[in-house]
């Protein structure tokens, strides 16, 4: 069955970034000239997915704005013959279609997909967290979207990090499957030092069956009172097939202040009209520090 639809949590508190995050949601923080979630979504655009499911809370409205159409500034846009900016703001209001649906409490990223499941219905979906970008040739969500036309099972995205920081993520167990593919054995949630001899860290993206939900439903709070994702996907994993998938591209935090600067930088030098610029001046601080 072919993937249609893209969840993306955005209820989060941002408390990493206050004071900033106090009025502004994290997803809304600029990446040199547009917000972070619009990056996320034109990833999914870009890979083919028909419909964004943003799992919203109170004083996130700013997101939905964002996708949405204001006739007023288009309005005044088009009588100071600002055109290129109307066109580019009618562009982001004609992405995709996007529907909005409330996490009334904070329970946690399994709470947040399993009150999508009256939207996505019995099919299965890619999960994009709001703050985690991916730079690459090839759309990140498409490169997942391949490997399960072939499998048809549930993947998690991963990355290697440094044996010293597995403590810090979710972290695969598993077989090599094909080039960059294993099949997942076992899955550790932040693991103790000496508790697991692999590396590869589950990111923010994930395509999951619609079992998920019904495993979610199941799943009793756990550390800090939240449903966690990663309960579901062991249990997933014993029911049926799941697979983990060493994406090719950079991964950035955009929810950690340094994972967020990186993320200019990154996207920044590569911009097509500041790129070389940027270039210059990243040069220029560094010769003076």
């Amino acid at each position: 069955m072919k993937i249609r639809k893209a969840v993306i949590p955005v209820a989060g508190l941002g408390t990493r970034f206050l004071p900033a995050t106090k009025a502004i949601p994290k997803e809304m923080l600029t990446i040199v000239d547009r917000p972070t979630i619009q990056y996320i979504v034109e990833e999914v655009v870009a890979s083919g997915i028909e419909q964004v499911i943003l799992v919203t809370s109170a004083g996130k409205s700013a997101i939905e704005n964002h996708f949405d159409y204001d006739f007023e500034l288009d309005t005044v846009l088009q009588m100071k013959k600002k055109e290129r900016m109307a066109e580019e703001l009618n562009h982001i209001s004609n992405l995709i279609d996007v529907v909005s649906v409330r996490q009334k409490k904070p329970l946690g990223l399994g709470h947040a997909i399993w009150s999508t499941r009256n939207v996505v219905g019995n099919e299965p979906f890619i999960v994009l967290l709001g703050d985690d970008l991916v730079l690459s040739e090839e759309p990140c969500c498409r490169q997942m979207l391949s490997l399960y036309d072939e499998v048809q099972e549930s993947i998690v995205a991963v990355q290697r990090v440094p044996m010293d920081q597995t403590g810090n993520y979710g972290i695969v167990e598993g077989q090599p499957f094909t080039e960059r593919t294993y099949k997942v054995e076992r899955m550790v949630e932040k693991p103790a030092p000496g508790t697991t001899a692999s590396d590869m860290a589950i990111i923010g993206r994930y395509i999951l069956q619609p079992e998920i939900f019904s495993l979610l439903g199941e799943t009793e709070p756990g550390y800090g009172g939240e449903i966690q994702l990663t309960d579901a996907l062991l249990k997933l994993t014993e029911q049926r097939g799941m697979y983990a998938y060493e994406f090719e591209g950079t991964r950035f935090d955009a929810g950690d202040k340094l994972g967020y600067l990186k993320a200019i930088i990154a996207f920044g030098t590569r911009h097509p009209e500041l790129g070389e610029e940027f270039k210059k001046y990243i040069k220029q601080v560094s010769a003076d520090l």
